[in-house]
């Protein structure tokens, strides 16, 4: 049998539903909100534009934040709220095998990085988006509110 590259399962992004967020980078804030989503995004292999568009169409549009009824009924426009961005490449990592965990699944530097900054863009044309240093090495401080946190893949 021939060695086969695994293919990649898919772009994921945790989403917790933040008060207020920051991100620091070598003790300097570099982006912060003031209330709305915090956003772990792994672009992995074979993600592309397409893939991006639809996740920030798709988290633009999840209701999950309190309407005046009490129940998650609005979405990120709708609650007036921010994002905060963050690259996070060890996401790719499943868990399945092993104890140290591999990361040949995540989308090589350069490409996340454009493939990131898209992703901001796209969300951008809706709502404000910080973000903080990519392939740097970050402090994030969130706090979560509810706490309400999804974990997606696209």
């Amino acid at each position: 049998m021939g060695r086969h590259k695994r293919q990649s399962k898919a772009m994921k992004v945790v989403i917790q539903r933040s008060k207020e967020a920051s991100v620091l980078v070598e003790n300097e804030v570099v982006g912060e909100i003031e209330f709305g989503m915090v956003l772990f995004v792994c672009l992995e292999l074979n993600d592309d534009l397409e893939k991006v568009k639809a996740a920030a169409e798709k988290i633009l549009a999840l209701r999950i934040f309190e309407d005046d009824n009490g129940k998650m009924g609005k979405n990120i426009c709708d609650a007036q709220g921010q994002i905060l961005a963050i690259s996070q490449f060890t996401l790719s990592w499943d868990g399945k095998k092993g104890h140290r965990p591999s990361f040949d699944q995540s989308m090589p530097p350069l490409e996340a990085q454009i493939l990131f900054k898209l992703f901001c863009d796209e969300i951008r044309t809706k709502v404000e988006v910080a973000t903080g240093k990519f392939g740097a090495m970050m402090e994030v401080c969130i706090k979560n509110s509810g706490p309400v946190t999804f974990s997606l893949s696209f």
